[in-house]
């Protein structure tokens, strides 16, 4: 197994090959992928995809902080946010309802812990909650992905999200609920049935963990 790069330092940011072939990799199994700079390019591409007004849904996701995504789709009110909807219904009560909103959306906008270099994007969780609406439930899918999570293969994908990405979501768990996370579900997108489903903003410049 190839060794995997848990450094950003010890990434070559200017193998603008590598990123190339990974866009190229990712449009080969029709998934459509713009390459930009930095994290400000990744912001202005995603927004310019999403009408005001539009539906949209998100995890949590330290990735679309970083760029000023997260603020600008679920707190700016231009769009249809579900969050808000979602954490104004009773989990106990009304579970069914919370379901379907986080899973059907119109747009569903966030990230992946890592893409290989043939183009398979390896999404993590502990809940499952993005998973489904990544794999079929959303209409739209847009990933923003730092090319610090380029891996040569999918256990170099697999021991990212095991050295890299766990422990950092453990923390963030541990510091907001008082309670570790667990790693339980692993969702890998090889492609997409439909051309122009799904979209990743490949975003040279290191955003998110």
């Amino acid at each position: 197994m190839t060794a995997l790069v848990n450094d950003v330092a010890e990434i070559d940011l200017g193998d603008s090959d590598r990123v190339e072939r990974v866009a190229a990799a990712l449009r080969s199994n029709k998934i459509e992928t713009i390459i930009v700079d930095t994290g400000e390019e990744a912001r202005s591409a995603v927004l310019a995809m999403i009408p005001e007004g539009s539906e949209v849904h998100s995890g949590k996701s330290k990735t679309l902080e970083d760029v000023g995504l997260f603020s600008e789709l679920f707190e700016s009110g231009r769009y249809d946010a579900i969050r808000p909807r979602m954490f104004a219904l009773d989990r106990a009560t009304q579970g069914r309802e919370i379901r379907k909103l986080a899973i059907v959306p119109d747009f569903i906008v966030g990230s992946v812990a890592a893409v290989t270099e043939a183009g398979a994007l390896v999404a993590a969780s502990g809940t499952g909650g993005q998973l489904g609406s990544y794999a079929a439930g959303a209409g739209r899918v847009i990933l923003v992905v730092g090319s610090q999570k380029i891996t040569p293969d999918l256990d170099a994908a697999l021991r990212r999200i095991n050295d890299v990405v766990f422990p950092y979501e453990d923390a963030q768990v541990m510091a907001r609920m008082g309670v570790h996370t667990i790693l339980a579900k692993v969702l890998i997108i090889y492609g997409e049935w439909t051309a122009g489903r799904t979209t990743v903003v490949l975003v040279r410049e290191p955003v998110g963990i």
